[in-house]
């Protein structure tokens, strides 16, 4: 079964390009395109795509908004942000909305497919030195109330194994993925990260994924 997919951008070219490339690939079918945030929530609805390669910056309606409509519309969809590196609070509230993860719209195509994949099979999509160099970057505005990158944490918040797998969210991996990783069931797997989600007060494995990687779990788990 191919992977249905929507591309959101304000500019056709970048639109019918994406589109081309990625209509190549056997194991994905492009079916809408929409050019602003309020047009992919009505599409999303009308075509029922499984990820929205989504644009975050447009005019009219920014892809921060139009995930904002998709997730509180509770749609069966998930979104992948297309940005650039000077998006930094675009990114960040793109994932508060509910976005699963961002790409630069400058990475390989085979970078895009292999993103689109890890999001369609429940893992999410944070390029971990980007990232970590995003929170920093924040971290350096004023006002800002994000915690540092790498900032010690309370250890008895989660069990070993728990932070293990929070290391492993923080990577991007899957329930699957962290169930090899770990020698572990994929029902263990999922029973940890609904226990790390709860414990550490997150709405879901997203925003459990961008714990680890503002805290340097991901790269630096020694539990």
């Amino acid at each position: 079964m191919k992977i249905r997919i929507m591309i959101v951008d304000d500019q056709a070219l970048m639109r019918d390009g994406l589109s081309s490339i990625l209509q190549l690939k056997e194991e994905l079918e492009v079916v809408a395109t929409a050019s602003n945030g309020q047009d992919a929530f009505e599409k999303a609805r009308e075509f029922t795509p499984d990820i929205i390669l989504m644009d975050i910056r447009m005019p009219g309606s920014s892809g921060v908004e139009g995930t904002r409509l998709i997730h509180r519309a509770n749609l069966p969809v998930k979104v992948l942000m297309l940005t650039t590196f000077k998006d930094t609070e675009l990114i960040l509230e793109a994932l508060e909305e509910g976005a699963s993860g961002y790409l630069l719209k400058d990475m390989a195509t085979d970078t895009i497919v292999q993103a689109i994949k890890t999001v369609y099979s429940g893992g999410v999509v944070l390029p971990e030195d980007l990232t970590a160099q995003l929170f920093l970057d924040k971290r350096k505005t004023p006002h800002s109330d994000l915690e540092p990158v790498g900032q010690p944490v309370d250890r008895s918040l989660l069990t070993d194994r728990e932070w293990g797998v929070l290391s492993e969210l923080g990577k991007g991996l899957n329930n699957r993925e962290i169930a090899e990783a770990l020698y572990i069931t994929e029902g263990t797997v999922k029973n940890h990260v609904s226990n790390i989600i709860s414990k550490l007060e997150v709405r879901d494995r997203t925003q459990a994924a961008i714990y680890a990687v503002r805290h340097g779990i991901s790269t630096t788990y020694d539990f």
